[in-house]
């Protein structure tokens, strides 16, 4: 069998070749293009998407996109297709133009295909094994890691985006394809939290794309120099790449909600009416604090026979509404400011056993108030309460 030239090969990937018509029934050409765009439309089905270009794509998306573009092109192939596009692939607007495809020269091409070119013996010139595009380019950023030389500056810092996560006031997200990238950002990256300390000036870089030069801080005390780009890819890439949030939970309340606001719950404070002597002596300053997402005299309305009220009916003593608000991570956030002040209490539960109430703080009405202002300005991450000054204080995070 005759080999196939360089150019017959990419066009043989991209299923649009010319093939001389057989007698009889559909040309090997026909077949093959059929045979391409079942590819597209099993991508499709699994992604629900359709494939699109760009660098953060692997080579079979971009394949697929390419391929695409060309039958969409074609009126022959969009004539033989037809009945095989229910939704209209076809007809819709090509995707946008991405130049990666064709400026892969076809090593690199049948590099990202994880093909190993064999040369003819002799020909030193040659490569004989080529690693996918994908493997030098992590190889290069991993590369460029060397020492940081000011790493005490930044260790603070990542020790206490640790602690934010552990306490809830910040999420970690996948990172979405495109996503942007900005300077003071937090991310996890091959098994290591990152910081973006520096965003360059932008420029054009490689195939005529914008790009910056990022200094990136990680955790193990060595950064780099990486390009926005490349740190985009590598985060894309990486199952387990994520983005670390930001803590602002942003407007969480108002007087009256926004019309497009839905009602996530309530703030409560609650005192108990408890005859324990624990509770007589500090009943002024001795609050449960929780958040709920129905009716908080329907939360309290079985306290007498609840080990988590003490057995004893509560007084609401106030009630801040809140919106569009992960309810547990709100929750979260208060505990963590008020854990040096939890009642430390042991009581019996109805069956005698040891029960430990986890929600109830002794700490002053007014600090919960200045409490829930922080947490409506973003600044709550910075303090907690100091008990024996009975005020809040920078938060020290180990």
């Amino acid at each position: 069998m005759a080999e196939l030239s360089e150019d017959e090969l990419l066009l043989a990937e991209l299923g649009v070749e010319i093939e001389i018509k057989k007698p009889g029934g559909r040309t090997a050409h026909e077949e093959r293009v059929i045979a391409g765009f079942d590819d597209i439309l099993r991508f499709v089905e699994e992604h629900k998407r359709v494939p699109s270009h760009g660098d953060d794509r692997d080579i079979f998306e971009r394949l697929y996109a390419a391929r695409l573009d060309r039958l969409r092109e074609q009126a022959d192939c969009r004539a033989l297709l037809e009945p095989f596009d229910p939704d209209g692939l076809l007809g819709a607007p090509p995707a946008v133009d991405d130049s990666a495809i064709d400026e892969l020269d076809d090593e690199d091409l049948l590099a990202e295909l994880g093909i190993e070119t064999e040369p003819a013996a002799g020909d030193i010139t040659q490569l004989r094994h080529v690693k996918p595009r994908s493997e030098v380019r992590a190889a290069e950023e991993i590369a460029e890691r060397t020492p940081c030389p000011d790493f005490q500056v930044f260790e603070p810092l990542f020790a206490a985006i640790r602690a934010d996560l552990a306490h809830g006031v910040r999420e970690t997200r996948r990172f979405g394809t495109n996503a942007e990238i900005s300077q003071g950002e937090f991310f996890i990256v091959g098994g290591q939290m990152a910081y973006v300390a520096v965003l360059g000036e932008e420029f054009v870089g490689e195939h005529g794309r914008k790009d910056n030069r990022l200094r990136v801080i990680y955790d193990n005390g060595t950064e780099s120099d990486i390009l926005r780009r490349s740190l985009q890819r590598a985060l894309y890439k990486d199952e387990a790449g994520r983005r670390i949030t930001d803590p602002d939970a942003g407007p969480l309340f108002g007087s009256e909600a926004a019309e497009d606001d839905l009602a996530s719950g309530t703030i409560y404070v609650l005192r108990s009416m408890s005859d324990h002597p624990v509770m007589a002596e500090h009943r002024q300053v001795l609050h449960k604090i929780g958040v709920t997402g129905g009716e908080v005299s329907k939360r309290i309305a079985g306290a007498k026979d609840d080990p988590t009220f003490l057995f004893a009916p509560a007084e609401i003593i106030a009630e801040y509404k809140v919106h569009n608000i992960n309810r547990m991570k709100l929750e979260n956030i208060l505990h963590r400011v008020f854990a040096t002040a939890q009642l430390d209490l042991e009581i019996p539960d109805r069956f005698g056993k040891p029960f430990r109430p986890r929600e109830w703080f002794m700490v002053p009405l007014p600090i919960i108030d200045d409490v829930i202002t922080k947490i409506r300005d973003g600044s709550i991450v910075n303090y907690t309460y100091d008990p024996a000054q009975a005020r809040l204080v920078a938060a020290k995070h180990n």
